[in-house]
């Protein structure tokens, strides 16, 4: 990866003044006087946008990280075992991970508030919905690392999403990935907790018959989509299923 260097080349200076600024200072400071750690003096070099925003992302990631995992008052050894993880799997090794440790670190014992350092992230990359989502899925592993969503995490992640600007339907399939509510289930059927037993037979049964596999075929429609409907179908299904069960009908 190539975002320490990026940051080196000014990347950072979209932060001027905020507290991702600060962060990223802070943690590049003894690197600044420093051309024994092993990187490459960027300071001359032209950044394009795209590589400012790639490390905009990388300094905001561990920033928040580093901040989330300690908002219900301490940092759990599986919260850290799951932003190891992350970063094993975006390829972040070597001087580049211990730079993301020391982000996560710095930011964690920080006195700036996880929403202001969302709301300067969002400043430089509300066209980047991506990265956005992205983030709040993220927010959410990190959460359920130590198997439950404490109060603080989740009012946190609520705060987030709204100064991301995340809509409710947006935000709600995110979360259906982690957490099992009842209300995914009846989304699923298009009813609510408020609709009648026989509101939710009837819409199981138009459901189930407009989705099922034989009348996809029958219709004569492409390959990939009767893949999507057969698996559509089997939401249907198991989304019926457990409401029936918890309303015993």
């Amino acid at each position: 990866m190539g975002w320490f260097g990026k940051i080196m080349g000014g990347a950072f200076g979209l932060f001027a003044g905020g507290p991702l600024g600060a962060i990223a200072g802070a943690t590049l400071g003894h690197v600044l006087f420093d051309r024994t750690a092993g990187f490459e003096d960027y300071s001359n070099k032209r950044v394009s946008r795209t590589e400012q925003i790639q490390a905009a992302y990388f300094i905001s990631l561990f920033s928040m990280l580093g901040k989330f995992a300690k908002i219900d008052g301490v940092v759990t050894k599986d919260e850290i075992e799951m932003v190891d993880r992350f970063m094993q799997q975006m390829g972040i090794t070597g001087t580049e991970r211990d730079f993301a440790v020391n982000v996560f670190n710095e930011a964690k014992d920080s006195p700036y508030a996880i929403n202001d350092l969302a709301a300067q992230f969002y400043e430089v990359s509300r066209h980047q919905r991506v990265l956005l989502y992205s983030f709040i899925d993220l927010l959410f592993q990190i959460a359920l690392a130590d198997g439950k969503v404490h109060q603080a995490e989740q009012q946190a992640i609520d705060d987030i999403r709204h100064i991301f600007r995340i809509s409710d339907s947006e935000y709600n399939n995110i979360k259906a990935r982690y957490i099992d509510t009842a209300e995914k289930y009846y989304g699923v059927l298009n009813c609510t907790p408020a609709s009648t037993n026989e509101e939710i037979k009837k819409q199981y049964k138009k459901l189930a018959k407009d989705f099922h596999p034989d009348t996809i075929i029958s219709k004569g429609l492409p390959e990939e989509f009767v893949a999507f409907a057969t698996k559509r179908f089997q939401e249907i299904q198991e989304a019926y299923e457990k409401i029936k069960k918890k309303r015993g009908f």
